[in-house]
């Protein structure tokens, strides 16, 4: 039987040997952080040292692959030049950053039009991703992950389509092979429309279909405050919602899926993280 690859986000403030032994301490083995403050901002320097302690601890205690998540604030689509310079300088910055971490996902979300219409929102993710891996000299170690959104407003990334679209706009145009990613979250999706209550098959056929599940990489596994349609996008603690803990227990448990490693990114301290992954852990087959 594989591993059970279940975490949650963790502050980074202590740096990654403490990210590292803070996910063992509450029953982890996968964790997810920011790269810098999530509003924005720059991020603090990496050290090297630090860095090489945790490689060794992940290693000896069986920890990864770690998600990267970039900050909120990063909006590719966005329609204030500023706003996609920032996005362009900053994903840029936290990939050579994640360098020192081969095997890492960063994982950001795509944007949002804010009016200018999804065709163009596409367009600007596109031609940023493919600017900032054309200037690599070659693939980066850290493979990035598009995340499915909900469609709250404007947001980019709310259907399958449009992140395909995304995709077949970037791979073919850099001077090297690399792949993006997905990683798929079920308040996100749930919200966005898709049942994963009542045909968690069907959403994966679709996904198939449209994306590829050879392209998904990771799940941020949450329960939802909203019901089903809502495009609202309210995280729920596991079994609090209205997605359920039994339909998140097919999640975990799913053959297409149970590889893969799971975050979550649920309302809670670590003592309820904690409790979360026990009960997960307890649930799966």
């Amino acid at each position: 039987m594989n591993k059970f690859k279940i975490g949650c986000h963790l502050s980074s403030a202590g740096g990654y040997l403490a990210m590292g032994q803070t996910a063992r301490a509450i029953g982890a083995n996968v964790f997810q952080f920011f790269t810098r403050n999530p509003r924005g901002g720059a991020a603090k320097p990496v050290d090297p040292a630090d860095v090489r302690a945790f490689l060794d601890y992940a290693e000896k205690e069986g920890i990864g692959p770690i998600l990267a998540h970039a900050p909120y604030t990063l909006n590719a689509s966005g329609a204030d030049a500023r706003v996609r310079e920032f996005a362009e300088s900053t994903m840029s910055d936290d990939l050579k950053r994640l360098e020192l971490t081969p095997g890492a996902l960063y994982n950001f979300h795509p944007g949002s039009h804010v009016g200018q219409g999804a065709e163009k929102g596409i367009e600007l993710i596109s031609s940023m991703l493919v600017r900032i891996l054309s200037r690599l000299p070659k693939p980066p170690a850290t493979t990035i992950l598009l995340e499915t959104m909900a469609g709250k407003g404007s947001e980019v990334g709310g259907t399958f389509e449009e992140l395909r679209a995304i995709i077949d706009a970037v791979e073919p145009m850099l001077p090297y092979a690399y792949r993006l990613g997905v990683c798929l979250d079920t308040c996100h999706v749930w919200d966005g429309g898709f049942d994963v209550v009542g045909d968690l098959d069907g959403v994966l056929n679709a996904f198939d279909s449209v994306v590829g599940l050879d392209r998904l990489h990771a799940i941020h596994l949450n329960d939802s405050l909203n019901v089903r349609s809502s495009h609202k996008d309210r995280h729920a603690c596991i079994g609090k919602g209205k997605i359920g803990l039994d339909a998140l227990v097919r999640v975990i448990n799913h053959p297409r899926l149970r590889d893969l490693p799971f975050y979550l990114e649920t309302p809670n301290d670590l003592d309820g993280y904690r409790d979360e992954i026990a009960l997960l852990s307890s649930r799966r087959s």
